[in-house]
């Protein structure tokens, strides 16, 4: 199983805790056994919650994939002043803690606009966490239009790590980050573009067609 690496350090950390757990257990005697027993599931959640699994899906210039994996919470008509700078469809996709974290290139474009902007960690699925909680966004212009992504930290989300720099050409489907510990992804789209899926419905990362230009 292929694993992010910013994964790395927590899986030694846990493989570390649990090894010093069982030495515990054989030295001190059986009462260091069922701390040791209870943190064998944490330590194989984490290399699995830092899965990175290949993707492949539908890919073309007409398509917008989503970024991220989980569910759709919402679909809204908004106002996306950062770098759209007018109309724009909101869609927001729910990480929790058991869906893969990385995220990936809904389209290919060059990034052309980049922005990280501290705030709260309120819960990612309330509507205000787009604007009031840690976010970074980023802005990709493709050959159809353009179009932002936003990572939104969560309750207990951290660490938003966001691979591209302004200037750089992305791959529709690649790797665009990752957000630790259950989040949410905006996805914004100008106005003419028909929305693929509607809240409840759930979201594969690079796979999942959400919105298509007209031909």
């Amino acid at each position: 199983m292929r694993v992010a690496p910013e994964g790395l350090p927590f899986i030694a950390g846990g493989l570390g805790i649990l090894a010093l757990l069982l030495a515990l257990a054989a030295w001190l005697g059986g009462a260091w056994l069922w701390p040791a027993l209870c943190w064998i599931p944490v330590t194989l959640w984490v290399p699995w919650f830092f899965r990175d699994p290949a993707r492949s899906g539908p890919r073309g210039e007409r398509l917008v994939l989503a970024a991220a994996d989980g569910k759709v919470v919402s679909v809204v008509e908004v106002e996306e002043l950062e770098f759209l700078r007018g109309p724009a469809t909101r869609v927001s996709v729910f990480m929790n803690v058991f869906n893969v974290h990385v995220n990936r290139q809904p389209v290919d474009g060059t990034v052309e606009y980049r922005n990280y902007r501290a705030g709260k960690f309120v819960n990612a699925t309330l509507e205000k966490a787009s604007e009031d909680n840690e976010q970074m966004s980023i802005g990709i212009r493709s050959r159809r239009g353009a179009l932002m992504v936003r990572q939104i930290a969560g309750l207990v989300a951290r660490r938003i790590v966001t691979d591209a720099q302004v200037g750089d050409t992305v791959r529709q489907g690649e790797r665009l980050g990752l957000i630790r510990f259950g989040s949410r992804v905006d996805t914004f789209v100008p106005p003419g573009i028909r929305v693929a899926v509607r809240p409840g419905d759930r979201t594969t990362a690079g796979v999942t067609v959400l919105a298509e230009w007209p031909s």
